[in-house]
């Protein structure tokens, strides 16, 4: 006599989905993974990532008001069901003039909750763990969208004006440097100020609990509020939060971090810039910090391990305009590297032009990091994790609606 056989539902979903065993994503057998680190599980702090393949934050210039939209469901249920090992959502900003643009993602009301916690639920129907990134764009913040931008020109100012809906007078940074001459130009934190941000990164952290995220990013790379009080180029500041003393000009983020680890008890993972890239030494030759590098990071990330922090995810750039960078392929991953040797025990993420499986693999292999964030190759291919199973012959779960392409 035969059984029932049933398309079995995912239990205590809000919907019915079609359960996938194992997840989407996830190596048929643990054997599968005896080659492969790529399709190998990590677990942080009891959370199991089914691989390491990590979406990186990517910015969508589409919410409204700070609120999430059917744009930010499509484009991220498009990544849960195509086996990433996990997702983090893109800066989200804990105080409205925080964002990057009029259309940045906000968590600075409750109202914003509901449209995030909507994605993180069907994330986790489909077996995958999703994260947010925390952030304050600083000086670079009220920006146009980028495709604004390009048909405004690169010869005009490249912020929003208050009839765009921009706040370029409610710009804030460590110190009154604008990043370029078409940027606003900042206005400094006081130290009341700065006790507030902690506040609002505090309180926001108490949403992502009711959005249901798995884990939290703080965004501190890439020129916003958190990396520019760490550069030298940034922070010409005389108090307890700058100056030449790398103890002040770390204090910042340290402190916002150690509070959002007090409130949350999930990973926390920080993205940092390991270098300014601009075209003179770290320090000079009297022992004077220039410019953020790879040194200081070093440091940072010791301290942010004390902390507590689960991931460091290792970026570069973005605090010097005048930046030159050479890009080639995984350009950003020897920075990673110097990072997971001088702290062999904190897990690291590496960024920056990641576009093969093979490549992917030998990062991981070598040791250079732990986990692979992608983004604008994601963007490309959202079925890069199945294309990249095929490639390094580990057999994959597809989701089930998805089987008959990759059988």
């Amino acid at each position: 006599m035969s059984g029932l056989y049933l398309n079995k539902a995912v239990p205590n979903a809000y919907q019915y989905f079609p359960l996938n065993e194992p997840e989407i994503g996830a190596a048929l057998s643990p054997e599968d993974t005896q080659d492969s680190l790529l399709f190998k599980p990590l677990t942080i702090r009891d959370v199991v990532f089914k691989n390491r393949i990590f979406v990186s934050p990517m910015c969508q210039y589409s919410s409204d008001n700070g609120h999430a939209t059917d744009w930010h469901f499509v484009h991220i249920g498009g990544f849960a069901t195509r086996g990433v090992g996990a997702i983090c959502m893109e800066a989200t900003s804990a105080v409205p003039e925080g964002r990057i643009s009029p259309q940045d993602a906000g968590l600075w009301t409750d109202t914003q909750i509901e449209p995030l916690k909507r994605i993180v639920n069907f994330a986790h129907a489909q077996g995958t763990k999703i994260g947010v990134q925390l952030a304050h764009a600083g000086r670079k913040a009220s920006m146009h969208a980028p495709w604004v931008q390009s048909k405004a020109g690169s010869d005009v100012r490249a912020f929003a004006d208050e009839n765009e809906g921009g706040w370029p007078s409610r710009v804030y940074g460590p110190s009154e440097i604008p990043y370029s001459s078409r940027y606003p130009k900042p206005n400094p934190l006081t130290v009341q100020e700065l006790l507030d941000l902690e506040e609002a990164f505090s309180a926001a952290v108490e949403k992502c609990k009711k959005a249901g995220f798995d884990f939290i990013e703080i965004h501190g790379a890439h020129g916003y509020l958190f990396h520019s009080f760490l550069s030298p180029l940034s922070n010409n500041r005389a108090d307890q939060f700058g100056g030449q003393s790398l103890e002040n000009c770390l204090r910042f983020l340290l402190r916002v971090v150690k509070r959002c680890r007090a409130a949350w008890d999930k990973p926390l993972f920080v993205r940092i810039s390991a270098s300014d890239w601009a075209e003179f030494p770290e320090k000079d030759e009297s022992g004077v910090w220039k410019q953020w590098g790879i040194e200081q990071s070093t440091i940072l990330v010791g301290k942010l391990k004390q902390l507590g922090v689960d991931l460091v995810d290792c970026s570069s750039g973005g605090n010097w305009h005048a930046q030159n960078i050479t890009v080639v392929p995984g350009y950003q991953v020897p920075f990673a590297e110097a990072l997971k040797k001088a702290h062999p025990d904190m897990p690291v993420g590496a960024v920056g032009l990641i576009t093969e499986p093979v490549q992917a693999e030998t990062i991981l292999k070598n040791g250079q990091a732990d986990v692979v964030f992608m983004g604008r190759e994601l963007l490309r291919n959202p079925h890069w994790p199945m294309m990249a199973s095929q490639k390094l012959n580990v057999k994959v779960k597809p989701a089930n609606q998805y089987e008959r392409a990759w059988h």
